[in-house]
């Protein structure tokens, strides 16, 4: 797992061909807004996120985000415990989000 600037983050993001974003956030949380094309996948949903995240292609980069940075780096951790490469969690998370955001 590797904690990323938000900058540092959408730069690796934008030239990444196996990229993959993910969103471990809660469907109240993803309702006022998210990042566009990502993967929603709830990490609250205990055994479902697990069963969900092991259904994921252990060779794509995965850029992980929640709220403000916690969640994400610990589904990081979860998701290179499974033997997951590419696990990059952003720092500071949706809260501090300065790119384009999708609304439902």
């Amino acid at each position: 797992m590797a904690d990323i600037s938000q900058l540092e983050w959408s730069e690796k993001l934008k030239n990444d061909e196996k990229a993959v974003l993910l969103d471990v956030r809660t469907d109240y949380e993803i309702a006022e807004g998210f990042i566009p094309n990502a993967l929603h996948i709830d990490i609250y949903q205990g055994q479902e996120f697990m069963n969900k995240i092991q259904e994921l292609d252990k060779d794509m980069n995965y850029y992980v985000y929640c709220k403000s940075g916690g969640r994400s780096a610990q589904a990081c951790a979860i998701m290179n415990q499974l033997g997951f490469k590419n696990a990059y969690n952003l720092l500071g998370g949706f809260s501090e989000w300065q790119g384009e955001v999708t609304k439902i």
